[in-house]
């Protein structure tokens, strides 16, 4: 399908039966506003869109809440809250599933992986135990959410794409819709297939719902029509919604389930009386692309939809009436966004080089743009206290503002030499720190804008893996000069001497529970282990595999040690010996990228380029079930 989605968020509030005037922004994506879903209590909304993020807003102003969620590295094409609000999952062309967390916006495990192509549709089961995809390959996949493993095999049955996937209310059924021009039902305990196919549309299934009461689906159609489904036998209730004049995107329920919604790519929202199929009002008019995906509030009173005109526009489904302030003002994308520590602020860092400070209840700007950068702002930060605004740009400077009078603070602070990429404030807001594309980290004085010590210099070729000691006081880091560095997080100093002993770069680090231990792999072939403290070797070199060790990490418990490896095993060694426990894990049939414990350490789970990922039972060193392919396809 050549159609396709692009740009900056704009969220414009329109009327149930007319434009009005003028229209309200967000601006926040680079990208087509692909998929929108609001968070179950109603205060938040979750986008996901071409430009490879996703982003939560707050629901009744407007606001950006915190910085893109950034992980897929394809167009996102769907996103969902889980029933309880504290996750997000979210489904993308680069064949992966990711979890977040709703309130940090932190990636929550590793992705999911198993789909050979696009990742269409994803939602949560209603006790938000379970995750199903609908993909490209022409599965549905259903997934623990807690553990990330795949449940069971792949549900089969369609003979091309799965466009849309939907849990019934009680749980107990899976509706997906495909470009096969099918819905299929299905046992979601099982994965076996629910009687036959329910057919009548004469183009792909673009989307499917189950009614709120479970008795009733919907499906929109590339046919240009909607169909109204008894769930129980199948059969097709009255005849299509016809009113459409293009592809049907995407339909849902109100929650008291009298009524409809639809978007289409006739660039309108229909809505329809859900027991006799009649138009309810005039269409809703306002996108000038595209509409993708619609969706209901949980009270009813609000629909938002997403377009390929890159806005989203949220509708007052009772009276029409404008919902928050428009946050307008930057000329060009905007790169960051944070809070003020006491809520009251907003501000952001633009490509057009100025920082703007927004007042987070009315979404109104505060005072004048902060300028003084000359290339793009790609970080800002609050202060602890409030007080200053802190913000690193590609100019390659980092500069502090009075967050009141927006008034610079002293001179910018230079010594990087390319862009400053991230800036971030210590707790007790006493150091600056910043990270550079020159291969350095700098720690500045948050009072004078001094430097504080030398940069966090010392290796000779390029940085690989970081991590943070558990206790935040060290970082760790191994590089292509094949060695580890310890640095002090406060001073940046380094701490000892280079951990020397692999002969060649180092590709994996990881710190033990307790802090005690450092392990790193190396493309030497070789796992060592460390005192942390010392920076002394511990104990003999790990051997066994013959490849190069790409990931390593310890169990929970600190007393286990697995690697992964390009001789296609994983595995697993005792901390405190080194010894082998066990015979190497088998199974991938190229290169083990990564390594992970499940947090009980009962479970291990391996990603290889063999485009599979594969769960294992520590006890018995056995495969719990069969890799699940991720191949890469064509985009959809």
């Amino acid at each position: 399908m050549s159609r396709e989605f692009t740009g900056t968020i704009r969220v414009r509030v329109g009327n149930l039966s007319s434009w009005p005037a003028p229209p309200l922004e967000w601006t926040g994506h680079g990208g087509y506003i692909l998929s929108v879903g609001y968070s179950p209590d109603g205060t938040r909304v979750v986008t996901g869109s071409s430009d490879k993020t996703i982003r939560i807003w707050d629901a009744e102003s407007g606001v950006a809440v915190g910085e893109h969620l950034k992980g897929h590295t394809h167009s996102v094409r769907s996103v969902a809250y889980s029933p309880d609000g504290q996750r997000i999952v979210s489904g993308s062309e680069d064949h992966t599933i990711r979890i977040w967390d709703a309130e940090t916006g932190a990636s929550v495990g590793d992705p999911l992986k198993g789909n050979t192509h696009s990742v269409l549709s994803v939602a949560y089961s209603p006790d938000g135990r379970r995750i199903i995809s609908g993909s490209e390959d022409h599965t549905i996949r259903i997934w623990d959410a807690e553990t990330g493993a795949s449940v069971g095999n792949p549900l089969k049955g369609h003979t091309h794409s799965v466009l849309s996937v939907a849990y019934s209310p009680d749980g107990r059924r899976i509706i997906s819709g495909s470009e096969d021009h099918t819905i299929r039902i299905w046992d979601a305990a099982t994965g076996a297939s629910v009687g036959d196919p329910l057919k009548g549309h004469t183009g792909s299934v673009l989307s499917v719902a189950y009614s709120p009461d479970g008795r009733r689906i919907i499906s929109g159609s590339r046919d240009r029509t909607i169909r109204i489904w008894d769930a129980a036998t199948g059969a097709s209730v009255g005849d299509p919604l016809k009113g459409h004049t293009d592809w049907v995107r995407s339909v849902a329920y109100s929650p008291d389930g009298q009524r409809i919604v639809s978007g289409c790519d006739d660039r309108t929202i229909r809505i329809w009386d859900a027991d006799t199929g009649a138009l309810v009002g005039d269409p809703l008019k306002g996108h000038t692309g595209w509409v993708w995906t619609v969706a209901y509030s949980p009270d009813g009173r609000r629909i938002i939809s997403g377009s390929r005109d890159r806005t989203i526009r949220i509708w007052d489904a009772a009276t029409g009436a404008s919902v928050g302030d428009p946050l307008k003002g930057h000329t060009d994308s905007v790169w960051s966004v944070a809070y003020s520590p006491d809520g009251r602020r907003i501000i952001s860092g633009s490509i057009d080089h100025t920082i703007r400070i927004w007042d987070a209840e009315t979404g109104a700007s505060v005072g004048d743009p902060l300028k003084g950068h000359t290339d793009s702002v790609r970080s800002v930060a609050y202060f602890p206290d409030g007080r200053r605004v802190i913000s690193g740009s590609e100019d390659h400077t980092i500069r502090i503002w009075d967050a009141e009078t927006g008034a610079l603070v002293g001179d910018p602070l230079k010594g990087h030499t390319d862009w400053v990429r991230t800036v971030a404030y210590s707790p007790d807001g006493r150091r600056i720190i910043s990270g550079s594309r020159d291969r350095t980290i700098r720690i500045w004085d948050a009072a004078t804008g001094a430097s504080v010590g030398d940069p966090l210099k010392g290796h000779t070729d390029s940085v690989w893996p970081v991590a943070y000691s558990p206790d935040g006081r060290r970082i760790i880091s191994g590089s292509e000069d094949r060695t580890i560095r310890i640095w002090d997080a406060e001073t940046g100093a380094s701490v000892g001497d280079p951990l020397k002993g692999h002969t060649d770069l180092v590709l994996s680090v990881a710190y033990s529970p307790d802090g005690r231990r450092i392990i790193s792999g190396s493309e030497d072939r070789t796992i060592r282990i460390w005192d942390a403290e010392t920076g002394a070797s511990v104990g003999d070199l790990l051997k066994g595999h013959v490849g190069s060790v790409w990931s390593v990490a310890y169990s929970a418990d600190g007393r286990r040690i697995i690697s992964g490896s390009s001789d296609r095993t994983i595995r697993i060694w005792d901390a405190e010996t080194g010894a082998s426990v066990g015979d190497p894990l088998k199974g991938h049939t190229h290169l083990v990228l990564s390594v992970a414990y499940s947090p009980d350490g009962r479970r291990i789970i391996s990603g290889s380029r063999d485009r599979t990922i594969r769960t294992w039972e520590v006890t018995t060193q056995k495969p719990v079930s069969p890799g699940v392919a991720h191949i890469p396809g064509s985009d959809y």
